[in-house]
């Protein structure tokens, strides 16, 4: 790629050939799995939780294939096709106002689910300790099997719940690996990491204390690098390119080492946004 990144080798770990398109297939299978096991979920109870769009493809994909009612809490400026995807697998959602940020979604859930806490199982994904560990258990391992020689670890937040997994599984397996995290700007953001900043939910499943280095990144510019990789063959979507943006930027100060990052995403489900226009 056109980019002056010195002797630094870049990596992606394709998380966007999932069956559910995107790395929430992880998190969401092994939160839902230990639900049914403790008992906590059962066929009487709708699974609730709120999200950006791809979580809840994955809950309305494992939910439709389980046999449980799903119910999603969404941003309504979501992207279309991650709405029409969850659709079309049978969940129901409920949108929030996108002028009041992702936020609102993480409000409104809590509302919903402490009107009628006997109708759901409220998965939470923000605080469910399932979440991270879906991440340090597989995500991580199969990074360190397929990368072992990794020196840095650079990825967004969400939930947290991948960087906080697997940086805790790298910094295990050698604590020199350094993890860095990416901030992009608040307006028009990237669908599915959140704003850290004053005044913003952080996500309990968020270990702060993982993270080596915050980058902020410029959303404009993970969009031209989603296209460029999409020039080489790797059509992902907004998130992946702004990790790679974030390696990009991280290889440039290093110089050397060998960078990982994840595909988080396909780029179809960012059609109906001003990504591709």
């Amino acid at each position: 790629m056109p980019f002056d990144t010195g002797e630094a080798q870049l990596f992606a770990k394709c998380e966007n050939l999932n069956p559910g398109g995107s790395i929430k297939d992880r998190p969401v299978m092994t939160m839902i799995i230990d639900a049914i096991l403790s008992g906590k979920l059962t066929k009487s109870k709708t699974i609730l939780d709120a999200t950006s769009g791809n979580a809840g493809i994955s809950y309305a994909m494992i939910g439709s294939i389980l046999g449980y009612d799903v119910t999603l809490i969404m941003p309504e400026n979501a992207s279309e096709e991650r709405k029409k995807r969850i659709l079309a697998h049978g969940a129901n959602i409920i949108f929030t106002d996108a002028m009041l940020g992702y936020d609102e979604s993480l409000h409104e859930v809590k509302r919903i689910y402490e009107k009628s806490p006997e109708q759901y199982f409220y998965c939470d994904q923000y605080s469910n300790s399932k979440n991270p560990y879906a991440h340090y258990n597989s995500t991580g391992s199969e990074l360190i099997k397929q990368l072992p020689e990794i020196t840095h670890f650079v990825a967004g937040i969400g939930t947290g719940g991948t960087i906080s997994g697997v940086g805790k599984k790298l910094k295990e397996y050698n604590p020199n690996i350094q993890i860095i995290g990416i901030n992009p700007t608040e307006w028009p953001g990237i669908e599915g990491l959140k704003p850290l900043g004053e005044g913003h939910i952080i996500p309990e499943t968020f270990d702060e204390a993982i993270v080596d280095q915050l980058i902020d990144i410029d959303v404009e510019e993970a969009f031209k690098v989603s296209k460029i990789l999409c020039k080489k063959g790797f059509f992902v979507g907004q998130s992946s390119g702004a990790y790679v943006l974030g390696a990009i930027e991280t290889a440039k100060s290093v110089r050397s080492g060998q960078i990982g990052t994840i595909f988080n995403d396909l780029g179809e489900r960012y059609f109906s946004t001003s990504m591709w226009g």
